[in-house]
């Protein structure tokens, strides 16, 4: 399962004058905790570039009432590309976590930047593929894996965040100099990203508790056995 880009983000891919060119293209703006850059339905076509901060790309489920969180997406991320190349209504919807600041570029000119610069073309187009790729091994999961599985999966997932992110920051562990990782997220949060509902994950979090894998509190994860909890992840049980 993957909810990170693994890959090299888009404006970290750009040379230096790429960037420039791109960034001149469009204006900054920033936005607060929990607000939209890009709306699930919309027929908006601009593109966003996150400059500072984190969001989370998510989509309603058949339900309606609750969401799936697709992806967490960083610095240099290049997002709403679909809507700007297709003219298609958005296909998920963007959120701030914490204080975001964005390039906000028009569908427009970036279709006729993307035009007269190839090489920057073939990156978005990598992309494309990359978020692709990465929704089928998603989708694969939801179907084959126990909640428990795809929530130690992601648990371990987050836990490698670089410390700059919101999911990972460090905190003391046992034994000198050694710090175990800790996923600050709500459980309802953990739902929405593994594809469960509240309660399963509550009641797989209990069951991590038991078994010294994990500790948690309000709004935090902390992964107290990251080999277990990996191998847990992979469907072995002790």
């Amino acid at each position: 399962m993957g909810l990170l880009g693994d890959e090299l983000a888009f404006g970290r891919a750009l040379t230096a004058p790429e960037y420039e060119s791109v960034m001149a293209l469009g204006r900054r703006k920033e936005y607060p905790a929990d607000a939209p850059l890009l709306t699930e339905g919309d027929r908006t076509g601009h593109v966003v570039i996150v400059l500072r901060g984190w969001v989370t790309v998510s989509l309603t489920t058949d339900r309606g009432a609750t969401r799936l969180i697709l992806g967490l997406r960083g610095p240099g991320e290049l997002l709403g590309e679909m809507a700007a190349l297709d003219s298609h209504p958005r296909s998920a919807t963007v959120r701030a976590l914490g204080a975001v600041e964005a390039a906000v570029i028009g569908g427009d000119a970036f279709r006729r930047f993307l035009a007269t610069h190839p090489r920057v073309s073939g990156l978005v187009i990598r992309q494309l593929t990359f978020r692709l790729r990465s929704a089928d091994q998603e989708r694969s999961a939801l179907a084959s894996l126990t909640v428990l599985q795809r929530l130690a999966s992601r648990l371990t997932e987050l836990s490698r965040v670089a410390p700059s992110g919101p999911y990972a920051p460090s905190a003391p562990g046992p034994g000198p100099g050694r710090t175990n990782a800790v996923v600050h997220l709500a459980q309802d949060e953990l739902a929405a990203t593994v594809g469960a509902t509240r309660e399963a994950v509550a009641k797989a979090l209990r069951l991590l508790r038991t078994q010294n894998v994990v500790r948690t509190g309000t709004r935090m994860v902390e992964i107290l056995d990251p080999v277990l909890l990996a191998l847990l992840a992979e469907g072995h049980r002790e």
